[in-house]
């Protein structure tokens, strides 16, 4: 039998590749799971808006769990709602889309350990493998869209920019992680390989935050592909 997993689901390229290649290997990703601090109403991290992280569920056809939380009781509220996947769903392991940072691993490995579940961790390596892991995004066929900038590393012009050839050829002239994974910029993926539809972004109106900018879709659309 498949192993099942439950993977944590950000909307960006990291829980994007994290997908794909658990689902090259054999593993069955039975639902993804998206936190919701109810401070903001909004994914944790990206700040994005419930319905497009919904779409893309919809595009991927995978079921979706939000787990409602406050910022002080995070990871209680995650620990409590994964039991209950695991049951719901039959989980083996629980998958994150962390790439080098210590210390997200240590929290999901603890996570994982308190809910009985294998931590898994598909896209793991070193500082020094974010720029290839980039640009195997980028030849993998999604489609990638930057919705979030830290302000003090990248400016607002950055937003709606694609992650493509361009984007590596000025990501790597600035002093900062090529992937983003110290959040100075984050992305929505809205098309590709496992996607049976594509997601439409129009309309953006860019929205400020205390550090950061983000592009805030007025119009979106689930396209089927044909």
């Amino acid at each position: 039998m498949k192993k099942r997993v439950a993977l944590s689901w950000s909307g960006g390229k990291d829980s994007c590749m994290a997908l794909d290649k658990l689902t090259k290997s054999g593993v069955e990703v039975a639902c993804l799971i998206t936190t919701i601090p109810i401070e903001i109403g909004r994914t944790f991290g990206h700040g994005e808006k419930m319905e497009l992280v919904r779409l893309q569920a919809k595009a991927l056809d995978i079921p979706l769990e939000f787990v409602s939380c406050t910022f002080e009781n995070y990871t209680s509220s995650f620990t409590d709602a994964l039991k209950n996947y695991k049951l719901q769903y039959q989980l083996d392991g629980i998958a994150f889309g962390d790439l080098y940072l210590e210390g997200h691993r240590e929290w999901g490995e603890q996570l994982a350990k308190d809910t009985s579940l294998e931590p898994i961790y598909p896209l793991w390596g070193r500082k020094e493998d974010a720029l290839p892991l980039l640009k195997t995004f980028v030849q993998s066929g999604y489609k990638a869209t930057v919705i979030r900038v830290r302000e003090d590393v990248l400016e607002n012009t950055w937003l709606g920019r694609q992650l493509d050839s361009a984007f590596i050829d000025d990501i790597i002239k600035r002093d900062c992680c090529p992937m983003g994974e110290s959040g100075e910029y984050h992305t929505f993926v809205s098309d590709g390989p496992l996607f049976k539809a594509r997601i439409a972004l129009e309309q953006p109106e860019i929205i400020k935050f205390e550090t950061t900018q983000k592009y805030e879709f007025q119009k979106i659309e689930l396209i089927p592909k044909e």
